[in-house]
């Protein structure tokens, strides 16, 4: 089939790598988010998509919006038999969705319709949730709930931040999007409509869902911090500013500290929680890089009943 392939971040190059390599697709062409400021020069940078698809000497469309009737004129004359989508970050007009006569087959990282939305694995880690996965299905104008194509599952793991599962999942749906264009090529896929039930939404992580509550138990406060790694990253209160927290590690035997009481040690700091205490493994304070828990703690000289998490939002 003739593909033009949908997507942005990195997390969407494994698949784009895979189709192609296929043997039975040519990708004629790839849609992508429009360049944007990066870096402290901020400076106009493609993205990952893009780049990798000028290393391979595909037609790049970048349009500001999905709409645009350049755009849309571009894709008819391009007249793909599909679209693959991975991340691509922008909603698609009916006009575009017509345009392929197979439609926009979605990678999706969850096991719909759990987790429909922008941040899927994010909310699956924050959840709890011991098992999660990828699943292909076509677009159509609701949010996620076009019929499903095939489904991939991948186990959470205990210490797993987004970031690891995210990876993960963007290698393993490389191969479910690949087979997936091969099934709609072939006729042997049929698409299946998504159950009613089981229906739950992944919103872009906010601010505020990223600020560690530290009366809310141990296991409540891990989650949000290895859901929220490696962005937005999870954040409190110290002294007024806002101090990320990158990783930390329950602390169960220690039992004293009240909800946000840090107690630093020579080689720890550890943090009472709702239930029992955690240690701080990585922190980003405001305007600095990343250190030590303990490096930390000892040049802001923590002093005794000193909290995390008091006050408002900086």
């Amino acid at each position: 089939m003739r593909l033009v392939f949908a997507g942005t971040p990195e997390v969407a190059v494994p698949a784009l790598d895979a189709l192609l390599a296929s043997d039975r697709h040519e990708v004629v062409a790839v849609v992508t988010r429009p360049d944007a400021p990066a870096g402290r020069g901020r400076r106009m940078v493609a993205s990952p998509v893009a780049e990798r698809a000028e290393e391979a000497g595909i037609e790049v469309l970048k349009p500001h919006r999905p709409r645009d009737e350049d755009f849309l004129a571009r894709l008819r004359e391009i007249a793909p038999d599909c679209c693959p989508v991975v991340a691509y970050g922008a909603l698609l007009p009916k006009a575009a969705l017509d345009i392929p006569r197979h439609g926009w087959v979605n990678l999706h990282f969850s096991l719909l319709p759990a987790w429909r939305g922008a941040a899927p694995v994010q909310h699956a880690v924050m959840a709890g949730d011991e098992v999660t996965g990828a699943s292909t299905f076509r677009i159509e104008e609701g949010l996620d709930s076009g019929p499903v194509y095939g489904v991939l599952t991948e186990q959470v793991r205990p210490t797993d931040t987004s970031g690891d599962l995210l990876t993960r999942l963007a290698f393993a749906g490389s191969g479910l999007l690949a087979a997936t264009m091969d099934g709609i090529e072939d006729g042997t896929l049929e698409a299946v409509p998504q159950p009613a039930e089981g229906i739950t939404l992944a919103p872009k992580i906010s601010v505020e869902d990223a600020r560690i509550d530290w009366s809310a138990p141990a296991l409540r406060c891990d989650r949000v911090v290895r859901g929220c790694a490696p962005a937005p990253g999870a954040w409190t209160l110290f002294r007024g500013e806002r101090l990320k927290v990158m990783s930390l590690k329950p602390a169960p035997d220690r039992t004293d500290l009240a909800p946000g009481e840090i107690a630093a040690g020579k080689k720890s700091v550890h943090v009472g929680t709702g239930s029992h205490a955690v240690e701080l493994e990585w922190v980003r304070p405001q305007g600095k890089k990343p250190m030590q828990a303990a490096d930390w703690a000892r040049g802001v000289r923590i002093a005794a009943g000193e909290k995390l998490g008091d006050g408002p939002a900086a």
